[in-house]
């Protein structure tokens, strides 16, 4: 990918954490990004293409650090599901912290048939399947329902810690996971 194209993908990025989406103006990207209209347009055909992009870039780089973590550190399969929500922790309280983008672009797009809005919904369920995959992998019997109540637990610490930093969420959430996970071992 070129460098430009990277530098609007990562201030695209921060804005919208930041500002919003639908606050944040192509205007305002090519300032900040000191670069001009017809560069962004040149990577990006629309300021949606540039949103499609700046989710799938957020939930890829998230998942591989998550994969990497969990890969990296529990053996056995029932020890990552058990450290999944550590791993959240460790990210949510992290500086770098911005949230989870599908969470807010859903919130800022929220009619079903636009395709922000389906793309948020689509990596909701896809972090709901990989938390699924880990339970499946832990000989959970129902590990779709685990899936769906922790995934809810996640989001919800997720957003809490994006509208109060330090709120304390997580770490209840975390508690609330390892009684759903033990209950359902």
């Amino acid at each position: 990918m070129s460098t430009l194209k990277d530098k609007i993908l990562d201030t695209a990025t921060d804005l919208f954490q930041t500002r919003g989406i639908n606050s944040t103006g192509v205007d305002t990207i090519v300032a900040v990004a000191g670069t001009t209209k017809m560069t962004l347009y040149k990577y990006f055909d629309s300021k949606e293409t540039l949103i499609l992009e700046v989710l799938n870039k957020s939930q890829q780089d998230f998942q591989s650090w998550l994969d990497t973590k969990i890969n990296n550190n529990s053996k056995k399969p029932a020890d990552k599901i058990q450290q999944l929500f550590d791993f959240i922790e460790e990210w949510v309280t992290s500086p770098n912290f911005i949230g989870m983008a599908f969470i807010k672009a859903s919130a800022e797009f929220p009619n079903e048939e636009n395709p922000i809005h389906q793309l948020s919904s689509k990596q909701s369920r896809e972090f709901r399947q990989f938390i699924a995959k880990l339970a499946t992998e832990a000989n959970i019997k129902d590990a779709d329902g685990l899936a769906l109540q922790l995934s809810l637990l996640c989001e919800g610490a997720v957003q809490a810690e994006q509208m109060k930093r330090g709120s304390g969420a997580i770490k209840y959430a975390k508690k609330a996971a390892k009684i759903l996970i033990d209950g359902a071992s």
